[in-house]
């Protein structure tokens, strides 16, 4: 074939190939049935072989996308192959007829390829007249060349489809280990941005408590070791593509990170029953949030609401100290908003974040908590006010 296939579309075209050359001998043997002198043998070997050559060139996966030109020309000349040599060797060369049905419908629009492939299996009626044979041979001949043609077409097709699932199926395996890369590049993302976040900040703080105040920094340095471990247990959780996080342990956790790092903290939890995915998504938005205030600002006081409210959880995350012209220029400056987003998608959600007056920003993540549930089931499920 000129390149290399998979065992299956390799084995669909070897099926082809063996159709296409039994039918050829058959009509090879039909005609040697009638002893021809060598010469007319050679003749008809000749026509055989070019009708053959023309049949796997129209049968080919692309000869589809040949030209109008390029298929008038090999339809064209297929058809001479087919209907002159009838005068030389009569209803013994009607078989070949097969495969101009199969090319027509092959590579006609459908409608003309219907309409011609019907015509061609018609044709095949006068020759067996014409040699003065009974009706019941040009009826055999004008059943044939139809069956030939459509298991032409058919198998030229099947080999064609088989083909293009093996394709799609490796370009859907790529897909999916791309897909894969990136969940893992973003889960890592959001859980280790956060803790090293963390550790960054209990370190500094350990640096200043050390000269004073040696018991509150080894309780410190307890902490860093306990978000070390959790780091660890993150990572090979992401690996192993199981991780779940809790929204309400997470605001927890925030809360007292933030105490730590001495921001004035305001918490409002009123979340409600929420699937484990909705949960885990708005826990890693809550994540980032924390992270960006921490890498990103000098704030001083923060806001955390998560409340839940006609079968919808809203999350918002809103602190000062931040700096509007601010713009991380470092090569690995992240792409955490833009991941949360794309999650939030995919929980039917939304993300909207912003600047408001006085330095603030507001990051605000709003998603049924249970996507794909009618509104009267979530309203049933949420707690009454």
């Amino acid at each position: 074939m000129g390149y290399s296939e998979p065992p299956a579309p390799r084995l669909a075209r070897a099926i082809l190939l063996a159709a296409l050359g039994s039918f050829a001998v058959i009509a090879m043997l039909n005609v040697l049935a009638a002893k021809p002198s060598t010469g007319m043998s050679a003749v008809a070997l000749t026509c055989l072989a070019a009708i053959f050559w023309l049949q796997l060139r129209h049968s080919r996966t692309d000869a589809g996308r040949a030209s109008r030109r390029q298929k008038t020309v090999t339809l064209g000349a297929q058809a001479l192959l087919t209907y002159l040599p009838i005068l030389l060797f009569h209803a013994q060369w009607g078989g070949m007829a097969g495969f101009l049905a199969g090319s027509l419908l092959l590579l006609l629009p459908p409608r003309i390829a219907w309409a011609s492939y019907a015509a061609v299996g018609l044709s095949m009626l006068l020759p067996p007249v014409l040699d003065g044979r009974s009706l019941v041979d040009s009826f055999y001949l004008c059943q044939s060349t139809l069956l030939t043609g459509i298991v032409v077409f058919g198998l030229t097709r099947l080999a064609d489809l088989v083909h293009v699932l093996h394709d799609t199926r490796g370009r859907l395996a790529r897909m999916a280990v791309t897909k894969e890369r990136l969940r893992f590049a973003r889960d890592l993302h959001d859980l280790l941005g956060y803790s090293l976040s963390a550790i960054t900040l209990k370190s500094e703080l350990i640096h200043r408590l050390l000269p004073g105040n040696s018991q509150r920094a080894l309780t410190e340095i307890r902490e860093v070791l306990a978000i070390s471990r959790q780091s660890l247990a993150d990572v090979r959780t992401v690996a192993s593509g199981m991780r779940d996080m809790s929204l309400v342990e997470e605001v927890n956790a925030a809360e007292g990170l933030l105490v730590a790092a001495d921001v004035d903290t305001r918490v409002t939890l009123q979340q409600g029953t929420m699937s484990p995915q909705v949960s885990t998504v708005l826990a890693a938005v809550l994540r980032e949030a924390v992270t960006n205030l921490l890498r990103h600002s000098k704030a001083d006081g923060c806001v955390i609401e998560a409340v839940q409210h006609g079968g919808r959880i809203r999350l918002v995350v809103e602190n000062n100290g931040v700096q509007p012209d601010y713009c991380d220029l470092s090569v690995h400056s992240g792409s955490g908003l833009g991941n949360l987003a794309s999650r939030m998608r995919e929980i039917a959600g939304e993300l909207h974040t912003g600047f408001g007056p006085d330095d603030t920003f507001r990051l605000v993540a709003e998603a049924p908590a249970f996507p794909g549930r009618r509104r009267s089931d979530a309203d049933a499920m949420a707690p009454a006010a």
